[in-house]
């Protein structure tokens, strides 16, 4: 696919990988329109100089940000109008407080999803690729800490007996877009993919999400500083780049909506992080507390990568060291010592 003058709408392209996404697609050369309700999302993290042209739109070249609320028919038939290709990253979503609290609006994707995939449909669009997510695989799969399984794309195959069984109310909504989108691609041949993104960090994060709390904490000078659980569940963080590189890619190679794996295949205990967190920081709590009362997610997660190696050529670029340093330094310059620390329990399940 050559992304040059190629028109493309990106839902929720102002929120945390969305906006990111954005910045590949105009370096690419597409004119890329953004649709957004700022829920999660803000103006800021498209650091463009841009023309308010009033009633909630935006404008720079080959850049058009709208305020707009794609539940509604009417909006999302507006905002597909015109466009070859569609990334659908716009979603209710949280880090593991926000989706362990907030299991109804979490619901409210699959008629998101749904209205976009149609309006894309009727549109004509060439192409959608949906944003899923690694909430989509069995928890059984992941129990285990010191876990060296990993999460290969059929292990939540939901026409296979005994594979879907997704993680909270979140996972599900996720694993139904995918299942969606596929049917959109047998009935009417409409080109599809599906991202299944994996633990994503890096800066225009918010604080729901495990490694920006982390960062907020040791910012703010926590102390005793709070982990939620053991500390010895791991995940396998993948930095924002990397993540944007598979989206890319994926709608670029693939058409029949196989969903492929974006993430790593290494591990990191939690407790592994603030460690790394404190010596990027230069600063080291007195005393640190393990929370067990708050939820802490599976026990153990990383990626099979055989599908995105095979398919795309894709292989994640940032370390976590250098991850972590970046988002550190990003969150250190952008964010007020007092608002963090009067905010922080907010922060940590609202978004």
């Amino acid at each position: 696919m050559r992304w040059n003058r190629k028109r493309v709408l990106v839902t929720g392209g102002a929120s945390f990988i969305g906006s990111h996404l954005v910045d590949k697609l105009l370096s690419l050369g597409a004119e890329v329109k953004v649709a957004d309700d700022f829920s999660s999302g803000k103006l800021g993290n498209l650091e463009y100089p841009s023309t308010n042209k009033g009633s909630g739109v935006w404008t720079s070249e080959n850049l058009a940000v709208h305020k707009v609320d794609l539940k509604d028919k009417t909006s999302a038939k507006l905002m597909i109008k015109d466009v070859d290709v569609v990334f659908h990253l716009a979603a209710l979503h949280g880090g593991r407080g926000y989706i362990h609290t907030h299991p109804a609006q979490c619901c409210t994707n699959m008629i998101l999803d749904q209205l976009v995939f149609e309006e894309a449909y009727k549109a004509g669009v060439e192409k959608i690729c949906f944003a899923s997510s690694a909430c989509v695989y069995p928890s059984y799969l992941q129990e285990s800490t010191g876990s060296l399984y990993l999460l290969k794309e059929g292990d939540a195959d939901p026409f296979v007996r005994g594979k879907a069984f997704s993680d909270l109310e979140y996972g599900w909504a996720k694993l139904m877009g995918e299942m969606a989108l596929k049917a959109y691609h047998k009935q009417y041949g409409i080109s599809t993919s599906s991202v299944r993104i994996f633990t994503a960090y890096g800066p225009r994060e918010n604080e729901t999400h495990a490694i920006i709390a982390l960062i907020a904490k040791a910012f703010v000078k926590m102390d005793p500083y709070q982990i939620w659980g053991t500390g010895e569940q791991d995940r396998n963080f993948t930095y924002v780049s990397d993540i944007v590189d598979v989206l890319v890619l994926a709608a670029e190679k693939i058409d029949d909506g196989t969903p492929v794996n974006a993430g790593r295949d290494d591990r990191i205990t939690i407790n592994e992080v603030c460690e790394m967190i404190f010596y990027i920081t230069g600063w080291r709590p007195r005393n640190i507390k393990h929370d067990l009362s708050k939820p802490q997610g599976v026990a153990s997660r990383a990626a099979d990568l055989t599908r995105a190696k095979k398919i795309l050529g894709w292989a994640p670029k940032v370390s976590y060291r250098e991850g972590f340093k970046r988002t550190v330094e990003w969150y250190f310059t952008h964010k007020a010592r007092g608002d963090v620390k009067a905010n922080l329990n907010r922060l940590l399940t609202e978004r």
